[in-house]
């Protein structure tokens, strides 16, 4: 015969319930300890997202500031590049070549530089139509290329003058 097996599913009064209440106590403490962290957590993402909103919202914004900024730096270092061509412009030997080719028949009215294509636009006045194709050979003594670009009788003066004006090509620098 065999021993009988007794199953007792209640646990006698005695036993000690320290052990799963210790268990317990630190599941709570812990659970609560997460949910604590979970919420800052949450908190700190709002805090994230809304300074991302403000960012993005800003940043368009700053972009445009950007560009135009970009643009007027631009601007101004055009501009600087040109006052630098001018500068740059041979000064003594267009005004070497123009004294040389001076007339006494013939006034210089105006003087246009061009530093980006490296031209001189001369206008002038000539009592006649020799004086002025005179000037114009003395003027290729001094400059690479010259045209003569219009040219008109002032009917209106009581001398009748020709106005004309010249376009000369700076002679390149050795």
């Amino acid at each position: 015969m065999r021993a009988r097996l007794q199953l007792d599913f209640v646990a006698p009064a005695g036993r000690s319930r320290l052990a799963g209440s210790t268990v317990l106590i630190l599941s709570l403490v812990l659970a609560g300890g997460l949910v604590f962290k979970y919420r800052e957590t949450q908190q700190r993402l709002q805090q994230l997202a809304a300074a991302e909103a403000l960012l993005s919202e800003a940043g368009p914004a700053r972009a445009q500031e950007g560009k135009a900024q970009r643009a007027r730096l631009d601007e101004q270092m055009k501009s600087a590049q040109a006052t630098v061509r001018q500068l740059a412009l041979p000064w003594p030997q267009l005004i070497d070549s123009l004294e040389r080719a001076a007339l006494k028949e013939v006034a210089v009215l105006d003087i246009q530089p061009d530093a980006q294509s490296r031209v001189v636009r001369v206008t002038a006045s000539a009592t006649q139509e020799r004086a002025m194709l005179a000037y114009l050979r003395r003027l290729g003594n001094g400059f690479a290329e010259v045209h003569l670009l219009s040219h008109q009788v002032r009917e209106d003066e009581p001398q009748r003058p020709i106005q004309f004006a010249v376009q000369a090509r700076f002679r390149d620098s050795p």
